[in-house]
């Protein structure tokens, strides 16, 4: 028995040492500075950002509240590995410094994220109780992408060369002209029925839609997808309107 409590002891103190090796980086020595002062400056409904800052900040900022068994390795070293990931991906604490075309990018990740069920991950759900993202919040964050932060419907010209570049910018996180990714494959989608890629898993919605993309389709659907079909995994907005111009004469080359 003795021999077996000096086992456990060491191993005890094993657990706690290792712990103090940051295999994939070691995201406390980020400052911490209080959840209030996250997305102060951000422009976005007050029911978003507080859903963000309770239910996404301990990965997604530099204000983690870092539970006891954090503390232990080689658990501490997983919980480190997905905060420094997340950070990497988006953080809050960095919010009001990234630039619009940036924040916008992240805002349609947020709600793809949301709606998909993803966000929070499984493994924080299972040892965080009632962080798991109600429909109240998944349709709260939706606002998110709403028409507010964007322009009025005027636009000059389309422009493919332009509309290129805005593609490569903004929508290649999940999509390709040639092959299907998150999204479906965009080469020759002007002119082509929704939903008919084959290979690619639709939404029932957008299958049944009898939608056909043209100009006028896709001036509905590349600011707010939604407003369009309602049944859609699509969450990214595009709220200027010369770049929906742009984009619009780059798939219609």
């Amino acid at each position: 028995m003795k021999r077996a409590g000096v086992v456990i002891m060491s191993s005890a103190i094993a657990a706690v040492g290792l712990a103090l090796i940051h295999p994939f980086g070691n995201p406390r020595v980020e400052p911490a500075r209080g959840l209030d002062t996250l997305l102060q400056g951000a422009n976005m409904p007050a029911d978003a950002k507080k859903i963000l800052v309770t239910k996404c900040a301990d990965c997604h900022s530099n204000e983690t509240r870092w539970p006891a068994y954090a503390r232990v390795a080689p658990g501490s070293w997983l919980i480190e590995r997905d905060i420094v990931e997340a950070r990497r991906k988006m953080n809050l604490s960095n919010w009001e410094q990234l630039p619009a075309d940036t924040q916008d990018v992240l805002i349609a990740e947020i709600i793809h994220e949301a709606k998909s069920g993803d966000m929070p991950p499984p493994q924080y759900r299972a040892l965080h109780r009632g962080m798991k993202l109600t429909s109240a919040d998944v349709a709260t964050l939706s606002t998110l992408g709403g028409g507010n932060r964007g322009e009025a419907s005027l636009s000059g010209p389309g422009d493919a060369a332009r509309g290129k570049a805005v593609f490569e910018k903004r929508c290649t996180g999940c999509h390709a002209m040639d092959g299907n990714r998150e999204g479906p494959r965009l080469a020759g989608v002007f002119g082509r029925k929704a939903g008919s890629v084959p290979g690619f898993d639709y939404s029932a919605g957008l299958k049944n839609s009898g939608i056909t993309w043209n100009e006028a389709t896709l001036e509905k659907w590349l600011p707010d997808p939604d407003s369009l079909v309602k049944d859609t995994t699509m969450d990214f907005h595009v709220p200027k309107a010369q770049e929906r111009s742009d984009l619009i004469a780059y798939f219609k080359r």
